[in-house]
């Protein structure tokens, strides 16, 4: 019996069946992707943080100011060398939000656009906590979008720390609400015909909670479809529960538990809505996602996260919802949003695919 169990978990994949796997030494890594996050000290095991479970508020607040720069830097240079996509127009709106906020969107739409044609609502990366929407990376992303016929509208959403903090839940859902409202409010000026949300990782969040937002407001119309990309949707970092298996086999793999723990005490300071879905989706009932518009799940195989996106997937095909889902192998969590140079491939089939899911609604 010892020598079956030891046999079996040399073959789970990743750190399930190897503690010290890393991404360069992942056999499943696809090795463009490691050469790029190789120089940047990103393919090994995520370094601790020097934070601890005693650790403050404000702590958790200062280590991710230090961070945010460092992410951005990162991202930069993974978006580094990609020329202009041409063909593409954009503007910023500044509008007012529901907390009397204002709010920074960046509109990116078709030079050559005729008639009207979907619009999407992005929602950037970052755990709700620090980057922001004017990042090179998603500037350049939100072109790649609008460069296939889409109506691409970038919000700057209040962040929960870092230079765009410190703004709490529910600051963030509010802000991504309010540029859903005007967007919907202005398809006909925009020339947007379906309306759909997207975003990954923390964006993934606040898509999927804006949707539930909006089912909850009676508001649902105004979304035709979502497509939720390496969503962060349990909030479950610090107690990592054996049915969300890639938080174990991937952890450390370019992001890492602990620090999105500390995320999502930034993010709800307390945890008074560790379990309310407009916070953490994950935690929505079936009954919560019944009567939803169509929905693409889209997740990376190497990703912590993986495994909460997929069951809330499953949650959505058991609810009725038209729900598709995709992985895109070999790759870290947004691995396949991150280096259009290195993976120039991987990177177009993800823009392509939010693309035709748009235009097939």
């Amino acid at each position: 019996m010892t020598d079956t169990m030891t046999a079996s978990a040399v073959h789970l994949p990743g750190r399930l069946g190897d503690p010290d796997m890393t991404l360069a030494t992942d056999p499943r890594s696809d090795p463009r992707m490691v050469a790029v996050l190789e120089p940047l000290g990103l393919s090994g095991r995520a370094d601790p943080v020097p934070l601890s479970p005693d650790s403050t508020l404000e702590d958790i607040r200062a280590l991710a100011a230090v961070a945010e720069p460092g992410f951005e830097q990162v991202s930069e240079v993974l978006c580094a060398g990609q020329p202009p996509i041409e063909g593409v127009e954009s503007r910023t709106e500044v509008i007012g939000g529901v907390d009397g906020n204002d709010i920074s969107l960046y509109v990116h739409r078709p030079t050559a656009a005729s008639g009207p044609c979907p619009g999407i609502l992005h929602i950037h990366g970052g755990g709700m906590v620090i980057l922001a929407a004017a990042g090179a990376s998603y500037v350049h992303w939100r072109d790649a979008l609008a460069a296939r016929n889409l109506v691409v509208v970038g919000v700057e959403f209040r962040n929960a720390a870092g230079a765009l903090g410190s703004h709490p839940y529910p600051a963030a859902l509010n802000d991504c609400t309010s540029a859903l409202e005007w967007m919907h409010a202005h398809r006909e000026d925009l020339g947007v015909s379906k309306l759909v949300v997207s975003g990954e990782s923390g964006g993934g969040n606040l898509t999927l909670a804006t949707t539930l937002k909006a089912r909850r407001d009676g508001r649902l119309a105004m979304i035709d479809g979502v497509y939720a990309q390496c969503p962060y949707i349990s909030g479950a970092y610090a107690s990592m529960p054996p049915e969300l298996a890639s938080l174990h086999e991937n952890d450390g793999y370019f992001i890492a538990n602990d620090v999105m723990g500390y995320f999502v005490e930034a993010y709800d300071p307390g945890g008074a809505n560790l379990t309310n879905p407009l916070a953490w989706p994950w935690h929505a009932s079936v009954d919560d996602l019944a009567g939803l518009p169509p929905h693409v799940i889209s997740v990376n195989e190497l990703d912590p996260l993986r495994d909460e996106g997929l069951d809330y997937f499953r949650k959505l095909a058991r609810a009725g919802v038209s729900v598709a889902a995709r992985t895109v192998n070999g790759t870290c969590h947004a691995g396949d949003l991150m280096m259009p140079g290195a993976m120039p491939e991987v990177y177009a089939a993800s823009a392509r695919d939010v693309a035709a899911f748009a235009h097939a609604l």
